[in-house]
């Protein structure tokens, strides 16, 4: 049966309407979690290697023309200061690749925010998999305290500043707002506990054996 030309254009003509407000709303995301990690377990080149892939992901699903940075904290050493996660961002409000406000600006990010499994999407809109799900990678990699800020110099908290791959440790939020216990750390997006396992802990088995996956999260600055 031939099939009528008006309703193979009319068919195409949807399919352009659904990508078209798919990527409508993707420009217009200024949140997400990152699809993958880099790989490497904590080892983001830094900071600013974070902000990179950041950066490269955003470009990717259509939201490249805003500035994106990595919601990470350093710590002070070898005569640098520390850095603030909650500094680097911007002042909000964000929104991810379905149009949902996560939070309006830093404090509420910070206190009473719209963070949960189901809007901490990736940049291509997926939820990421939780507690419960195979495999489970909702550790975020944040080297955070829960109000945004970095922890003291001494013990690490952020794998040498996002530089190993080997020994050390980093601190981790739940994506999903779900942990073993039902206290305040077990359903903390940015300040979980500490990275852990038998190479290190920071490593990519290591993130994985705690349920990570090396993921983290990114903001549009601008």
């Amino acid at each position: 049966m031939q099939v009528p030309g008006w309703f193979l254009a009319t068919i195409a003509l949807s399919a352009l309407a659904i990508s078209g407000a798919a990527e409508a709303q993707q420009s217009g995301m200024s949140f997400f979690v990152t699809s993958a990690g880099i790989g490497k377990g904590a080892d983001l080149g830094g900071i600013e290697g974070a902000d990179r892939y950041c950066q490269q992901l955003a470009q990717a699903a259509g939201a490249g023309g805003r500035t994106w940075h990595a919601y990470l904290s350093t710590q002070a050493a070898d005569g640098k200061p520390a850095v603030n996660a909650r500094d680097r961002i911007g002042k909000g409000p964000w929104q991810n690749a379905k149009g949902t406000v996560v939070a309006k600006d830093v404090d509420e990010l910070h206190g009473a925010n719209n963070l949960t499994k189901q809007t901490d999407l990736t940049e291509k809109g997926d939820v990421v998999n939780g507690r419960g799900d195979t495999p489970n990678k909702h550790d975020a990699l944040t080297g955070t305290a829960p109000d945004g800020r970095a922890f003291p110099p001494g013990d690490d908290k952020t794998c040498h500043n996002w530089t190993s791959s080997t020994q050390g440790s980093a601190i981790v939020g739940h994506i999903d707002r779900q942990g073993i216990g039902d206290d305040e750390a077990a359903h903390s997006w940015n300040s979980s506990h500490p990275s852990r396992g038998p190479e290190g802990g920071c490593s990519q088995a290591d993130l994985r054996s705690t349920g990570g996956a090396g993921l983290f999260y990114c903001f549009a600055a601008n």
